[in-house]
């Protein structure tokens, strides 16, 4: 018979359709409901990078569980793995419809921990099942006597991901509140169990598999021995451990672009479908240019280190993926035989979580910087297979001695060459036709020197090495950065004249170190920006006894705006970022509001356990880059903000952003509460001040009237379509795009 619920006979088709359907539904759900969960838990989380790595290594820790469930069923007749499957399918159905479970908010320095805790609560059933689909798919459709090879269906899985991690930012979160998403993707677990029955239908009759080999041998059934197993889970650690450090690195050292997260995932994903595809072409000529890429990648990536460009960016993108589809072919190309399908799934998932713990848990914890980029680029080099490359140098030195000394000579020249260019674009940043022909012969340098696995990996550590680590490594041996899990910062001195905290390459404060000079207001916080007119008015407009609250500390420079018989409290997320001042490396608390308390912990959580009417002023500024904290600017969040304030009430927002235009989303939430608002652009000549937005919002209009009249002030831009609210809210249609240029 061939219809779908037909026999195993010869006659049957194996439903090749059926199988890739079911496989790319289920990938397409897990890689939806990640986000989706993200966006949900985003009130509670903030918005740092190390938020998403947290949340992707659960996934990748119950990913391994799905597999681990996969290759344990695999050994039963696929009618009764059907059956405990479907079970467990509807069991976790109970769960449905996604939300956060109710508990206690973080303690101050428990966030790597408290992350992963939510994320299991909220999808940890779910996620489980749902993604044990693929090797499970595969194992069911190669019972079928003419399936032929199943491998290429992870394809299909991949390609489902791919799909999921999109549509969440261009679909479902532009177009539906969070209920509706959670709902919608209800409907689609419903539609995989269907899905999931029918395939069990057409393997009902299934024999049980044979038993397998034991030991190890050379048969297709054999088992993998200990070093191929070691092989499996180095090519799958590196892609896995790289896709969270270039995400991590990105955000830190070159772009806190928007959305970056979904870019490294999704090129990530996507190198599995080449990877695993049963057309080779693609694969085979990504694995040719991979040495080229991974050096030039890993070299401008260092460079992008100290001066953010898109090149750079672009770079470490190209670099992500084709070395990902490199080391994921390479899996491919080692597969074991189907009957071991389950095996080489699982372990390829436990090197996921390798590299994914080693990224996210480990590198935090031991690592001030982004080191854990760099060394995950040299394990790499070390994995690629070099194929043509290999032979380059042996046909043009044929003496041993002769290529021996060739390639000391070029690891010396690669060396010394990547300092003098380094050397010369800090003294002139921007590249000459004679830079990028330098450039050009240090990489070939380095291609050339994959004649020999250790040579390409020595040069590829010579240009990471010169061309940044080495300064890096300076900074982190001088004890002028720190690393928690909300950023990566440095203290740059320019010695008798200011001092710096940089946030990646965002700007995090300044202090003036000439005497006498040491409390004045630097960067955004200028006298004539929005923030420092409405402090300096805080006295005429609410007397000598004015109460101010500010969100985000940063140097604490706000604080010198402070007038006795004030009382001023903070707000900082990050206890690293109050340690600075602590230290006395930045003064202005200590100079200005001694006995100011700094309250630590997410802003809006804390404000909402304050009594009403608590403020006469709140400023928020709490973007430590680029990457907003949404949950910071949605409508919940204003009301809890205008709660603590007083009725007449000043609420002063930080909306300076290269990426995003915020003006618009405030003043959609002025038209929805009915406030009066007012924005400040502030482009001051001094250069210890830096150019500023700051919006003022208020309750009531005299008193905006007041603080206004100094003139400077103007109304806002026309609103945003609709207000941003915890459960509905998308930055697609704010981005400055041609910033990204």
């Amino acid at each position: 018979m061939n219809d779908i619920t037909g026999t195993q006979g010869s006659s049957a088709s194996p439903r090749r359709w059926l199988f890739a359907l079911t496989i790319l539904t289920g990938s397409f759900l897990l890689f939806l409901v990640q986000p989706l969960v993200a966006r949900m838990a985003l009130p509670r989380l903030g918005g740092a990078p190390n938020v998403w790595n947290s949340a992707m290594l659960v996934y990748q820790a119950l990913l391994l569980g799905g597999y681990a469930y996969a290759h344990a069923l695999s050994r039963l007749p696929v009618a009764r793995q059907a059956m405990i499957h479907l079970a467990l399918l509807l069991l976790a159905a109970l769960t449905l419809p996604i939300a956060l479970p109710d508990i206690a908010p973080p303690a101050a320095g428990s966030e790597a921990w408290w992350v992963p805790y939510l994320f299991l609560l909220t999808i940890g059933p779910l996620f489980f099942v749902v993604s044990a689909q693929a090797p499970l798919m595969q194992g069911w459709f190669a019972a079928h006597p003419r399936a032929g090879d199943p491998y290429p269906l992870y394809a299909a899985s991949n390609l489902g991901s791919f799909a999921g991690l999109l549509a969440y930012p261009l679909l479902a979160e532009p177009l539906l509140p969070i209920g509706a998403q959670s709902g919608a993707w209800a409907a689609g677990y419903g539609a995989l169990v269907v899905l999931v029955a029918l395939t069990a239908l057409t393997r009902r009759a299934a024999p049980a598999p044979a038993p397998l080999a034991a030991t190890d041998g050379d048969g297709d059934d054999a088992a993998p021995s200990t070093k191929r197993i070691a092989l499996w889970l180095a090519l799958a650690a590196v892609p896995s451990g790289l896709m969270l450090s270039t995400t991590t690195h990105l955000t830190t050292d070159i772009f806190a672009m928007p959305l970056l997260w979904v870019i490294p995932l999704g090129l990530y994903l996507l190198s599995f479908s080449i990877a695993f595809a049963e057309r080779r072409g693609l694969a085979t000529a990504l694995i040719a240019a991979a040495p080229v890429v991974l050096a030039t990648g890993g070299a401008l990536a260092m460079l992008g280190s100290a001066e953010a460009s898109m090149v750079a960016v672009a770079a470490s993108l190209l670099m992500l993926f084709v070395v990902s589809v490199t080391l994921h072919a390479r899996l491919y190309e080692t597969r074991p035989a189907p009957a071991r399908l389950t095996q080489f799934y699982l372990v390829m998932s436990a090197g996921g979580v390798l590299g994914g713990a080693f990224t996210a848990l480990i590198a935090p914890l031991v690592f001030d910087w982004t080191w854990e980029h760099p060394l995950l680029i040299l394990a790499a080099a070390a994995l690629l297979p070099l194929g043509a490359w290999g032979s380059r140098l042996g046909r043009i030195f044929a003496s041993p001695d002769a290529k021996r000394i060739a390639v000391m000579l070029l690891l010396f020249l690669v060396f010394v060459g990547s300092l003098a260019f380094r050397g010369e674009l800090i003294d002139s940043p921007k590249w000459s036709a004679f830079d990028i022909a330098a450039f050009v012969l240090l990489i070939a340098a380095t291609v050339l020197l994959a004649a020999q696995r250790w040579s390409f990996v020595a040069a590829c550590a010579a240009l990471i090495a010169a061309l940044g680590a080495m300064t890096q490594a300076q900074t982190s041996f001088e004890g002028a950065r720190s690393r928690s899990y909300f950023g990566i910062y440095t203290v740059a001195d320019w010695p008798g004249v200011e001092r710096r905290l940089q946030h990646g390459t965002t700007l995090h404060g300044a202090q003036r170190l000439i005497k006498g000079r040491q409390n004045d207001a630097t960067s955004y916080y200028g006298a004539t920006a929005g923030v420092g007119l409405t402090l300096r008015a805080a006295e005429r407009l609410y007397g000598p006894q004015a109460r101010i609250g500010v969100v985000g500390l940063g140097v604490g420079t706000l604080a010198c705006y402070g007038r006795p018989g004030q009382s001023w409290t903070f707000f900082e997320i990050d206890p690293e970022v109050l340690a600075y001042s602590q230290r006395h490396q930045f003064t202005f608390l200590d100079n200005c509001a001694p006995k100011a308390p700094v309250i630590i912990g997410d802003a809006r959580l804390k404000l909402e356990g304050l009594p009403d009417d608590s403020f006469d002023i709140l400023v928020v500024d709490a973007f430590s880059s680029d990457a907003i904290p949404l949950h910071l600017l949605t409508e919940e969040a204003q009301r809890t903000y205008f709660r603590t304030l007083a009725k007449n009430g000043l609420l002063v927002i930080h909306i300076s952003n290269r990426f995003i235009k915020l003006e618009p989303v405030l003043a959609a939430l002025a038209r929805e509460e009915g406030l009066a608002s007012a924005m400040r652009p502030d482009r001051p000549e001094p250069k210890y001040l830096a150019a500023s937005d700051w919006v003022v919002l208020s309750r009531d209009p005299k008193q905006l009237a007041a603080l206004t009249s100094e003139g400077g002030w103007r109304p806002l831009v026309a609103p945003a379509p609709s207000v941003w609210r915890d459960d509905y809210a998308s930055i697609l249609p704010q981005i400055i795009w041609k910033n990204f240029l």
